[in-house]
């Protein structure tokens, strides 16, 4: 029988206690790579806009001078809208009834200047942003313009 002599029995000790307090943990990993794929979406955006006249313009004649044109946009979206610009154009003449009689009434009868006008801003849900700048006249042609009295010019406004 072999006898245990301290210096063995104190390794044997030493040993089983470093492997109580390291809890018998190894660390190891491995190496490896990979790849995958993913997908994310935006809204369509606020298609919703909705666009006033906020000036009166009226008792244009020829040779007067230019008044100006300025509204409001609307959004009527449920999320926010960066609007750019506003742009106003001439969409067509009504002339009053009779007048016709006296002559033809045209978009050519009236000037319009600076149609774009910058809005530049982020309109929220149900906010609104104003815009002016653009400016109509009545043309003083050399021809008789009498088809053109009491005539109604229709705006049109398109945002961007």
């Amino acid at each position: 029988m072999s006898k245990i002599t301290k210096k063995t029995a104190l390794i044997v000790g030493g040993a089983t206690v470093a492997v109580a307090i390291g809890g018998g943990a190894a660390f190891a990993y491995w190496s490896t790579s990979g790849s995958g794929t993913g997908s994310a979406t935006t809204s369509a955006g606020a298609a919703n806009l909705s666009i006033a006249q906020t000036s009166t313009i009226s008792n244009m004649y020829p040779g007067d001078t230019a008044q100006t044109i300025s509204g409001t946009v609307t959004n009527n979206a449920a999320n926010s809208a960066y609007v750019k610009q506003v742009v106003v154009s001439i969409a067509s003449v009504t002339q009053a009834s009779g007048a016709s009689a006296n002559g033809s009434c045209d978009a050519t009868d009236y000037t319009l200047s600076n149609a774009t006008m910058s809005v530049g801003q982020d309109v929220a849900a149900g906010g609104t942003a104003n815009f002016s700048g653009a400016t109509i006249k009545f043309n003083n042609k050399a021809s008789n313009q009498d088809g053109c009295k009491g005539a109604t010019v229709n705006l049109a406004y398109a945002a961007s």
